[in-house]
């Protein structure tokens, strides 16, 4: 076959799993002219792929990750090379972390849709005799768990047969990528030995040579190469004769960061042996890609690194305490190995369009039980514009510029290996490494206050306050102690206290970590009005802030932000976490529409302080130059003014995130400090972001991006549709009209309170994290006709309300006030009930309290 000059597009690491299902995926959608290269053999044979584990197990906290599990795994058994066996995973007695960490897993499965659930030690046993029954004190039953058999290897040359055949695809083995053609920041073509292929289009799937890849583009990937030790031990003969690649379930002991399967018949292709394999949880061992071995240099494998069985020898003997049969069996060195998988910095992998060149796109550190799913999502990604399940968390995009610096991948990068399997992850876990990166200028004063700092975004950021610590005497009646430890970790009493003393005075909150993105240019209201449906332009909107949202084509909520309207130029004020995506978008939408504009990230160049409270008028009004300019009659409430405080100017915004009255105070970063002492001199107490970004928006019903608000769900649905749609045209605006012009939602997103909040020992609870919505009648997660489930989007305790509150989506039958529904949590259901629909605050519901 002759070495093609040009395609329609290239895929560099074809011989991968997830470079085969992606090239699968877009044939599959009508694609041709499809040129596939890998520095390897197809199938590779120096990949993770060529030594991969290959079993599946649909437990996640994550949605979208339970997802591409289920996908792939009924994608694998379409092929027919999907064992589904089952999967066990164990709580040892004496661990009731890991237990209890099993039972959110198979709520998590009920919120997700799997069919996991927990099981006795005696049907552990029944389903895998190699146990030692009395070690355990229960475990979680998958049964959609399997193995990829005979090998995902198999799998991926198979799927690039079958393109080959089609005619559609043309494969190149031994054929590495030595660089990108880059022209005006668009991607057109690769540089092989060769020769040179022109494309418009370029999909990096190369595995643990991404970051290598990534780097011709002048730019990195959050991912690292870690060793992950795979042991082999026989002869095991148990399934011999019977033609099975895997004869047991699935095991998973992952309170001693290890698993183990047989390998089955000993005739097939590595049978007869037991497999245990190993992740380091304590001093994981990273491999940048540029350390990794040429093939000619390795025993095995670049991919599959020599390995000491002396560095495993107390979780082996722990797995021996598990499962005796693995000290009975002879250790087979020469098969045994350390092979290289990808950890992340947010234990989610790279995929979507590059940050600087237009036409290249990644799909990295994607694991063999998410490959096809992914291999879907991004050919329906780049055809489409979109994807039919919200893919936020996967997005290349997501990546503020300081996330993608060396060292805190690395560092990042080390935390999430060490917990690959263990310890159980906390829905609020902080991260160690990767720290002290953003500090608001009055970082120092937070430190005085004896700050409880986490982090997002890079902001350091005081969830409360322990100079505040004397408010636990006034309102401790009213805050609750939270008893069981996993409901109090990373969470501190005094931030409830902080909450009710804002509302009966004033309070700052640092807002540091808002993501702001300074617009202007010709064009700049005419790309937001394409972008917000809201409406951004003409002269009335000057001088004001209006929330609104991006939408996708299909209508669906892609972003939700404010945009502060000044006389030449918009701010556009979003979240740190969804701030650096939202920005890459504008660009690219900017770009594609031909429109004059000048996007900058201002996030660091401008900070933000939020003073609110009934006293805040009072108090504000202390400092500022002009006290009269902040009457109500002169500075009406979503209103922008200029003011003075400290001798500095400060953009005052006229809005409440709290429900209380008063102003978003935003500066330039070196006034700050000064901004921040007037402020509280005042007598204005520091309140933690506890109130601000959990308690009280769960009062007043606030929706949060990425969590509440996502694309499988419509404003209509969101309780956020405006009343009259704009006249002017804007992205996804038919779609818009359509759901404006249903009888009936399919869901509407609720608000719902915990009854009841008492466990079966008689301990208060205070939920975190992810809870089904359930039918309390039949015990099963709501569904709506679309087929989409409800669950806790959000959650937190409101101290004013009393109470435990719940945002989630629920089914246009289910979504009545008052309804009586359940949650479940660490194995138990607690009653809930619906206290709105749509969007109705618990707290202040008239909002005459900010308009005040």
């Amino acid at each position: 076959m002759a070495f093609p000059q040009q395609a329609r597009v290239v895929i560099i690491g074809l011989g991968g799993i997830v470079g085969a299902s992606v090239a699968h995926h877009l044939i599959a959608r009508g694609w041709d002219d499809i040129v596939g290269i890998d520095k390897s053999g197809i199938p590779t044979d120096i990949g993770s792929t060529a030594h991969a584990s290959d079993f599946c197990f649909t437990t996640s906290h994550d949605f979208l990750s339970t997802w591409t599990s289920l996908y792939s795994a009924d994608f694998y058994e379409r092929l027919g090379h999907y064992a589904r066996v089952g999967g066990i995973e164990v709580a040892r007695k004496g661990d009731d972390a890991r237990m209890n960490e099993l039972k959110r897993k198979v709520a998590s499965g009920k919120a997700f849709g799997t069919r996991a659930r927990m099981i006795s030690p005696a049907e552990v046993k029944e389903r895998f005799p190699l146990i030692e029954e009395d070690v355990i004190q229960g475990a979680l039953w998958d049964p959609d768990a399997g193995l990829v058999v005979p090998r995902s290897q198999t799998v991926a040359g198979k799927l690039v047969d079958q393109g080959v055949a089609s005619g559609r695809l043309r494969a190149f083995a031994n054929t590495p990528a030595t660089a990108l053609e880059i022209e005006d920041g668009r991607i057109r073509g690769v540089v092989t030995p060769r020769g040179t292929i022109r494309a418009d289009l370029v999909i990096v799937c190369a595995g643990l040579w991404g970051r290598l890849i990534a780097g011709m583009a002048g730019e990195d990937l959050p991912v690292f190469p870690v060793d992950h030790p795979l042991t082999f031990f026989g002869p095991f003969n148990q399934f011999e004769g019977t033609g099975k690649d895997i004869g047991y379930p699935l095991l998973r002991d992952q309170g001693n960061s290890a698993y183990m399967r047989d390998t089955g018949d000993p005739t097939t292709a590595e049978g007869g042996q037991i497999e245990w394999g190993y992740y380091y949880d304590a001093a994981p061992r990273l491999c940048h890609p540029r350390e990794i071995l040429e093939k000619e240099f390795t025993r095995l494998s670049p991919s599959q690194r020599d390995l000491d069985i002396e560095d495993l020898m107390e979780p082996l003997e722990r797995a021996i305490e598990l499962t005796p049969v693995l000290g009975e069996l002879g250790y087979n060195e020469g098969h045994s190995f350390n092979g290289l998988l990808q950890a992340t910095t947010d234990a989610m992998p790279s995929v979507g369009e590059s940050r600087k060149v237009r036409g290249l796109w990644y799909a990295v550190a994607v694991w063999v039980k998410d490959a096809p799913a992914i291999g879907k999502l991004l050919a329906d990604w780049i055809i489409d514009g979109r994807t039919h399940i919200d893919h936020a968390s996967i997005d290349y995009a997501r990546f503020s510029p300081h996330q993608l610096e060396a060292d805190y991948i690395t560092a990042r990068c080390t935390q999430t290996a060490v917990a690959i399997y263990t310890p159980p992850v906390h829905p609020r876990e902080p991260f160690e490494g990767g720290r002290d990166i953003r500090r608001s200028p009055f970082h120092q004063r937070e430190v005085e206050l004896g700050g409880y700092f986490m982090e997002l975004g890079g902001w350091e950021r005081a969830h409360g306050y322990a100079a505040n610590e004397h408010l636990l005497e006034k309102y401790g009646d009213r805050v609750p102690v939270r008893a069981h430890e996993w409901d109090n970790r990373h969470f501190w009493r005094v931030s409830n206290a902080e909450h009710l003393e804002m509302s009966e005075s004033c309070g700052i909150i640092n807002l540091s970590h808002f993501h702001i993105t300074d617009i202007s240019g010709p064009d700049h209201v005419a790309l937001l009005e394409w972008l917000c449906a809201a409406r951004i332009g003409g002269d009335a909107n000057i001088g004001k802030g209006i929330y609104t949202h991006f939408l996708d084509d299909q209508g669906n909520i892609r972003a939700d932000l404010t945009v502060l309207r000044l006389a030449d130029r918009c701010l556009l004020v979003n979240g740190a976490d969804a701030g650096p995506r939202d920005l890459t978008c504008m660009r690219r939408v900017a770009q594609d529409r031909g429109l004059d504009v000048t996007l900058t990230d201002a996030s660091e160049e401008r900070i933000t302080i939020g003073f609110w409270g009934p006293e805040a008028r009072a108090k504000l009004q202390k400092v500022v130059e002009d006290p009269a300019a902040l009457e109500p009659e002169a500075f009406p409430f979503a209103a922008l003014r200029p003011i003075r405080i400290a001798g500095c100017e400060v953009t005052a915004f006229r809005i409440s995130y709290v429900g209380e009255r008063g102003w978003e105070l935003h500066m330039a970063y070196e006034d700050g400090l000064a901004v921040w002492d007037a402020l509280r001199s005042t007598g204005a107490i520091a309140v933690g972001i506890e109130t601000y970004a959990n308690s009280r928006r769960m009062e007043k019903s606030l929706r949060l991006q990425n969590a509440d608000l996502r694309t499988e769900y419509n404003l209509f649905e969101a309780g956020l549709a405006r009343p009259k749609v704009k006249e002017a045209d804007f992205r996804g605006k038919a779609k818009h009209l359509e759901y404006a012009a249903r009888d009936h939602q399919p869901a509407m997103l609720c608000t719902l309170v915990m009854t009841d909040n008492i466990d079966g020992n008689g301990i208060a609870r205070y939920p975190v994290g992810i809870l089904p919505v359930l039918d309390p009648d039949i015990g099963e997660t709501l569904v709506d006709e679309l087929g989409r489930r409800s669950w806790t989007s959000s959650i937190a305790y409101g101290p004013t309300i009393g109470r435990n509150i719940a945002l989630a989506y629920l089914p246009r039958s289910h979504a009545r006030e008052c309804r009586r529904l359940a949650v479940e949590y660490m194995g138990e259901t607690f009653p809930v009930e619906v206290a709105t629909v749509g969007y109705k605050a618990l707290y202040n519901p008239d909002n005459e309290k900010p308009r005040s």
